[in-house]
Order: C-alpha cells, then structure tokens, then sequence
C-alpha cells in the first residue's frame, strides 16, 4: 500500500515549518526535493571515500571507481538499457541533448536534411537544434499539437519526410503534462530512416521508461528531478551509434593515447565523459532511482494518476481558473491562468500561504505562446504530493482570487 504520509517523512526539508505552518511544495517538475538515503549516501562517500574515480590505484580512489560504475549500472537497469556501456553521465539533460546536437548531429546533418521537434518542446530540445541547423545548413521543422495540449499524430506524420534524419521529443511536457507516444513515433521515425531522441526529464519522475521497447536511439533525463542531487545527468545512446561519434569535450580521462601531434579516443561511455567525473553526483543519483524503485514504478504512477484526477476537479472549482494542458492521460503537471491576476502576483500571494509554484514561461516560451499566453502558474506533483497539498494550494488560490477581485 502506498503510504505517502510515511514517504513524506523520508524529506528531511519537510520536517521544517515556516510560520508554524507546513510547507506545500508543487514545484517538483523544477526540481525535486531529496530524500535521506540520497544525503546520507552523498554524505558518507565524501567522509569514507571520497577520491577522483579513474584515477588513482589507492584504496579510496578503487572504492568511489567501484560505486561510480556501480551508479552506471543503477542508472542502465532503470531505463532498460542494453549494456551499462550505453550510459554517459552529464552534467544534466540539457548537456545530453547538446552532446547529440554537436556530435551526432554535426558528423550527419546537412543542407536538405530536417530535425523534427514538436511544438510542445522545452528550450533544451529546442535551441541546440536551432543551432546545430544554422551550422549545418540542416531545416529545424516544428509539427503541430492540438489546443488542448493533445499530441496530433496525423501532424507528426505529415510532417515525417524523407528529409527527417532526427525526431527529437518529449516524452512528457513539462507545461502541459502531455505524453507523447516514443515507441510509436520511433517507429514511425525509423520507417523514413530517422534517428529519434526522447527528452525524459518529466517522464522520468513519473512513469518506467524501457529504451529496448521504446527502441528510441538516444534518451535524456537529470539526476536533480528524479530525487537526486544537481550536477548530473544521463544520456543514453545505443551503442552501435555512440560508437561512432567524435568525442563532445576534450581532455582527461577520454583518451586513449596522447602525443604532441596526435591522439586517439576511449571506446564508450569514457569518450564523452572528459574531465574529473561527478562521482558523487552520480552515485546519489542512483540512490534516488534506487529509491524510486524500492517504491515502485508502478505504484508511483498509479497513486499521482488518483492525485491528478483529484487535481483536476479542484482546480476547476477556483473562479476564473483556466487550465492549459488538459489532454487525456496527462501527467503531473498543472499550468493555469486566473483571468485578471497576473501568474507572479499569484504566486506571491501563493508563497504568504507557504504554497510553492512556479510562473514564468517555464523555459518553454514558444509553447506557452502558442496556447495563447506570455505566463503561467504552474503546480507539479511528485511522490510525495498529498491531497492535503492540493487543498492547501485550492484554498491559497481562492483567497488570492478574491483579495485581487476586491482590491
């Protein structure tokens, strides 16, 4: 049984009240908060064995090396990878979608060639391969989603040519909480010889993700949503394709042998991991997929599926609320306009309540354009959400709506 008051308890930040009063935070779609196992495992590599992986043969250094490839092998089982050999740590998602652009994406686009985003797409997925295309002479194509936020699979399909060498995708929008269908649209992609990319920060914190299913050839999360610390990421690649990439960084530990007039290159993962790693990133990271794991995937996902529901009939009770996103399956993520009240001044209203949510355009200002506005307040929901945090956020919503109707 699903006990989320017990989950709760594992947060240490949610022990803290302010003003005497708990702390309601919906704001796990930016970052999410971490739970003990993470800290005290970061805590305790720093006190007993804290050394630079790879590098030294002393007891310390063979220790965090072991634990590091150990977090590899974490990170491989939790997106079903193939081998461990198919995971490069970053230092976070945007860093893997621009590893692709720059090494991919440069070695095998060119004039006449298309990349494929949707418009439903974060600035990650979407300015590196604004560039990439300036520099290759390559046609960044943006296909349509419905106005409710809904994914439009005659519109992915009409706009899949020949031309396509990449599809690159969200899995799941961090404004409107759509899921896109990857399997499927890999499929699609490979049909026309296409390359496809997934862009799972969201996903990831909610759903189980499997590569080999999916048959995505490259996928893209970070370590600071799924309860882990910042500072690391993931990108995964299938081998037979990362194999043959040039490196994306130069210097210590991706090489293989180094003159003054020549150097050669370490097979994968080491080959896009240049410098001293985050090892201890990494190896809290895993602890979070650990303990995301421990929980159940499963579980996780069908408890905020009931949370979202519930989210949704109450936030359709606030005067004046709209929701923007609101396709069928959704995810946790709950974007919405109160006519009249601009999203910062709610949000500071919000914050005298101890209700956290962000505003803004979310780092995803063409979307948010697109479904008609210039900013949004938004709620996410992580694990440890409760119903009680939906009516504390309902109840603060209300009590700004009618403070500025007033005023």
């Amino acid at each position: 049984m699903y006990d989320v008051e017990k989950i709760k308890k594992d947060f240490p930040i949610f022990r803290q009240r302010l003003n005497g009063r708990p702390v309601v935070f919906l704001d796990t779609a930016a970052s999410a908060q971490k739970p003990l196992c993470v800290l005290d495992k970061m805590r305790a590599v720093y006190e007993t064995a804290y050394a630079n992986a790879h590098r030294g043969s002393y007891a310390f250094a063979e220790q965090i090396t072991t634990e590091f490839e150990a977090a590899r092998q974490t990170v491989q089982k939790f997106v079903n990878a193939a081998s461990a050999r198919e995971i490069v740590f970053t230092r976070n998602a945007t860093e893997s979608i621009n590893l692709v652009a720059s090494s991919w994406g440069e070695q095998n686009l060119c004039a006449g060639d298309e990349v494929l985003i949707s418009q439903a797409e974060h600035h990650a997925n979407l300015v590196p391969w604004q560039n990439i295309c300036a520099k290759t002479g390559a046609k960044l194509v943006v296909f349509p989603i419905a106005d409710d936020g809904s994914y439009l699979k005659d519109e992915f399909e009409k706009h899949l040519t020949e031309h396509t060498k990449l599809v690159a995708v969200t899995a799941m929008s961090n404004v409107l909480g759509t899921v896109f269908p990857i399997k499927e649209m890999a499929e699609r992609a490979h049909g026309f010889g296409a390359k496809i990319l997934a862009d799972a920060c969201q996903y990831a914190v909610h759903n189980i993700i499997d590569v080999q299913d999916w048959n995505c050839d490259f996928l893209a999360f970070s370590g600071h949503k799924t309860y882990g610390p910042t500072g690391i990421g993931v990108l995964y690649g299938k081998a037979e394709i990362m194999e043959n990439m040039p490196p994306y960084q130069f210097g210590g530990d991706m090489i293989d042998h180094v003159t003054y007039q020549h150097t050669t290159f370490a097979d994968i993962p080491a080959r896009f991991e240049a410098g001293t790693a985050a090892s201890v990133q990494a190896i809290g990271m895993a602890e979070g997929l650990k303990y995301m794991q421990a929980l159940g995937l499963e579980n996780i996902a069908q408890y905020e599926q009931e949370l979202i529901k519930y989210t949704v009939e109450r936030l359709n009770e606030v005067p004046h609320l709209t929701q923007v996103g609101t396709a069928k399956g959704k995810g946790g993520v709950f974007c919405f306009d109160i006519a009249g009240i601009h999203p910062q001044d709610l949000a500071f209203v919000l914050n005298k309540e101890n209700v956290a949510v962000r505003t803004g355009h979310h780092c995803a200002e063409p979307l948010v354009n697109r479904m008609g506005y210039t900013s949004l307040a938004r709620a996410s929901l992580g694990l440890y959400s409760t119903k009680e945090d939906i009516d504390a956020l309902i109840a603060a919503l209300c009590k700004a709506e009618k403070f500025f109707r007033e005023s």
